[in-house]
């Protein structure tokens, strides 16, 4: 059966699932507190970068299936898919989950189903969510089904990845797990495996843990490898030969609205437990001070003003998404030296601070070209035409992206991260 569903936060997440919902024949009421995203998406138009998101957004906008408002409505199904950010004491701010789920109290009735999607911590459905709902007067699992259902898609393959991927469901009961597979079966061509909410909480934090662990892994090693003179990523290559070893790759840090906030859901809600993954995204989190320190050693025999010039700024490659990128924290603590001028060039962002459209006017005049992103695009750069219009003929390569000899017979010292 076709079902009205309310969904709340029209972000990287929200958006494509009303999307998917509505280009399979539901009637999507999207929610959104900004009226710019609401007015695009009656229009037929999106804020976000996404691959065929705006043919899917237009399709279900014309056929009426997809419409934005600023406030819930009435429905079957409301679905949470609002952002969780991290506080700067690394705790969770849930407060646009609590809006949300109050928002929807007066419209709900008896059948209604409640998802949350929202990345959460442990515990969120049942010492959070249930409470709100529960001053609805309904009775939760019999009159009214609650579950927790986490995205698990990368940006860039969203559209694909909602159809592809596993996808588990934490209800809180048999009947709400059973009503929430029925409606996700509506698109999702992937296994769905049924569960608590509190496992499926945990289960969706462990996913984004063990990749962050890894890389915090592979970024102690670069460290190691500068100190003992050898190269990390020759390490990685040889050691992940073996067929039980698959360590990842280092870099200027962990970014996105993922890896680099999960884990600390974990962490508030288990401080003394959750030893390895805290020091884990300690060393991750370190790793902007610990490029601009090789930055400083690169440029320390420079007198006066120095420019660095940065090739991108977002948290991966390919997207314009920049939430909590490690560049742009790098460029925090270099912008605090009042001899280096900083100059961004990212063929994906539109704007944002020291930010140059064109290359090669970006990298004209600078002592040392930091490669931050390792965007497609750069993979066409000129380093005959580079050695030419710089300064200084140094580049820094945090994600070993370049050929190190093909950059040299240009005639420009390579630097790479992990790599003294």
């Amino acid at each position: 059966m076709k079902k009205t569903i309310c969904i709340s936060g029209l972000g990287y997440i929200g958006l494509p699932t009303a999307a998917m919902f509505a280009t399979h024949g539901h009637k999507i009421i999207g929610v959104d507190t900004n009226t710019t995203v609401v007015s695009a998406l009656n229009q037929g138009k999106i804020t976000i970068e996404e691959p065929y998101l705006d043919i899917m957004v237009q399709a279900a906008v014309t056929s009426g299936n997809l419409k934005a408002k600023t406030s819930p409505a009435e429905a079957d199904v409301f679905i949470i898919a609002v952002p969780t950010p991290i506080e700067k004491n690394k705790t969770a701010d849930m407060s646009c989950v609590i809006s949300a789920a109050e928002a929807i109290v007066p419209y709900l009735k008896k059948g209604n189903v409640v998802i949350l999607e929202s990345t959460s911590p442990p515990g969120t459905v049942e010492e959070l969510l249930i409470p709100i709902l529960e001053k609805s007067g309904l009775k939760i699992g019999e009159e009214l089904y609650v579950a927790y259902s986490p995205e698990r898609v990368l940006p860039g393959k969203i559209l694909t990845e909602l159809v592809e991927n596993n996808r588990i469901i934490g209800g809180v009961n048999e009947k709400s797990c059973k009503v929430v597979r029925e409606l996700y079966r509506t698109f999702v061509r992937g296994e769905i495996y049924l569960t608590t909410p509190t496992t499926a909480e945990m289960t969706k934090l462990m996913e984004n843990t063990f990749r962050d662990v890894n890389i915090a892994l592979a970024n102690e090693l670069a460290k190691l490898s500068e100190s003992m003179g050898i190269n990390a990523w020759d390490v990685i290559e040889f050691a992940n030969k073996h067929p039980r070893v698959n360590i990842h790759q280092p870099g200027p840090g962990v970014g996105g609205h993922c890896l680099a906030v999960d884990p600390w859901f974990i962490v508030e809600k288990q401080p003394d437990l959750a030893n390895i993954i805290k020091l884990s995204r300690n060393t991750n989190d370190s790793m902007p001070n610990h490029v601009v320190k090789r930055i400083n050693e690169i440029l320390k025999d420079i007198k006066g003003k120095k420019k660095v010039t940065i090739l991108g700024i977002t948290y991966k490659p390919n997207i314009d998404d920049m939430r909590e990128s490690p560049i742009l924290e790098m460029i925090d603590i270099l912008e605090k030296d009042e001899d280096v001028e900083i100059t961004v060039h990212d063929p994906f962002v539109h704007n944002c601070k020291y930010l140059e459209k064109d290359l090669y006017k970006s990298i004209r005049d600078s002592h040392l070209v930091v490669l931050g992103v390792n965007h497609d695009a750069f993979i066409k750069v000129d380093f005959s035409k580079i050695k030419d219009i710089m300064k200084e003929r140094n580049i820094l390569d945090t994600k070993d992206f370049w050929n190190e000899k093909e950059v040299e017979k240009e005639g420009l010292n390579y630097y790479l991260l992990g790599k003294k």
